[in-house]
């Protein structure tokens, strides 16, 4: 009797093996597809959770709820619109000065850097390497001249983007109560319950992150726009815009995307106003996130501020990007969740095991443990 060639085992491994691969392949294939969709989804989702309380507030008024939420998108096209014209304008008035007056520029810089370091720079030298037209600097500048078809799809395909995102964002919150009622009547009773506290909770903690954002961003342009003024910078108001939005916005970086162009901006003016300028940003920052942030997130969001809260913030500095953009979102949700922990498991649950889940998720969150559990004990 002759044995097989190859064990069974073996027929059923190469399948799963080949199965498996192109099963990756189509995955990677669907999500290459609609990686972009997913993302604009996720964008629109994170607005809706955050303009809806504004919308329910209006609604309790009166309004319909399709009026609201236009309304509300309405103005936040419009202070986008004002803030992008605000910076082009900017920008585009600095690029043309310095075409201009390339050469002055470049003298007062070169004469800068020879009189405090003691260097011997040669300004006329410097200026005609810039001017020459077989230099690095001028085929640079014809390099980029052919990418201007280019920009111009990429700023076609952001405003259509945009305009995606505001529409998922507008039926989200519009309908947003007869979505929760198509996916709660799918669910049993006690996960209905489960489910849209989770959900009013998300609505009301990233609604207090956005206008905590937007409170802070309103009191940073106004103190910068004073602040810039005073110095003498030139556009103090367009980059005070700079500064409120971009430094409250944008996660991680924009602190100092948001303090460097007006720095770059009075240095082109004088040295030592670039100096002054960064001192005050810095000054104003420190005091934001060690005065303001906590005392306005304990209003909006309802976090306690807690004497480790700054540190802890700061520290979070070191964490992955995705835990430095929902750190405060997390901490306020962490006293919710806790609090629910130690009250609807009281009976079944004993207090080592509620202290080892505050432990574990606080240590996630990159956050005091010690912070999450004095507003538990309020709970």
């Amino acid at each position: 009797m002759t044995e097989p060639l190859s064990p069974r085992w073996v027929w059923k491994a190469t399948a799963i093996f080949w199965g498996g691969a192109l099963l990756a392949l189509l995955l990677r294939s669907v999500w290459a597809s609609l990686h972009t969709f997913v993302l604009l989804m996720l964008v629109s989702l994170f607005l809706s959770l955050a303009i809806e309380p504004a919308a329910n507030r209006l609604a309790r008024r009166g309004w319909r709820r399709g009026v609201a939420t236009f309304t509300i998108l309405l103005l936040v096209i419009v202070v986008v619109f004002v803030f992008v014209i605000a910076i082009l304008a900017l920008v585009g008035q600095q690029v043309a000065d310095l075409l201009v007056h390339s050469e002055r520029y470049v003298t007062k810089t070169v004469n800068f850097i020879n009189d405090t370091f003691g260097a011997h720079l040669r300004p006329d030298k410097i200026v005609s390497t810039i001017n020459d037209p077989n230099g690095r600097v001028q085929r640079f500048i014809k390099s980029q001249q052919g990418r201007v078809v280019e920009l111009s799809v990429t700023a076609l395909t952001l405003l259509v983007e945009t305009f995606s995102v505001m529409l998922f964002t507008f039926y989200l919150v519009a309908d947003g109560p007869k979505l929760r009622r198509a996916i709660c009547s799918r669910l049993r009773p006690e996960r209905q319950r489960k489910v849209l506290a989770a959900w009013e909770l998300a609505i009301e903690k990233t609604g207090g992150y956005l206008y905590s954002r937007v409170l802070l961003g309103g009191a940073s342009a106004v103190v910068h726009w004073i602040g810039l003024a005073i110095i003498g910078v030139r556009a103090p108001l367009a980059l005070a815009l700079w500064v409120g939005v971009v430094g409250q916005f944008l996660p991680v970086i924009g602190t100092y995307a948001a303090g460097a162009l007006p720095v770059l901006v009075a240095f082109l003016d004088s040295p030592g106003k670039a100096l002054v300028a960064l001192i005050f940003i810095t000054v104003y920052v420190q005091i934001q996130d060690y005065v303001f942030l906590p005392r306005v997130s304990r209003r909006t969001m309802a976090l306690h501020p807690g004497r480790h809260a700054p540190h802890q913030y700061a520290r979070s500095a070191a964490a992955d990007r995705i835990r430095r953009l929902f750190h405060l979102r997390m901490l306020a949700s962490s006293q919710w969740v806790a609090g629910r922990a130690m009250i609807t498991t009281s009976i079944a649950t004993t207090s080592e095991q509620v202290d080892r889940f505050i432990g574990a998720f606080a240590e996630w969150c990159r956050i005091d443990g010690d912070v999450v559990r004095e507003e538990v004990g309020g709970c």
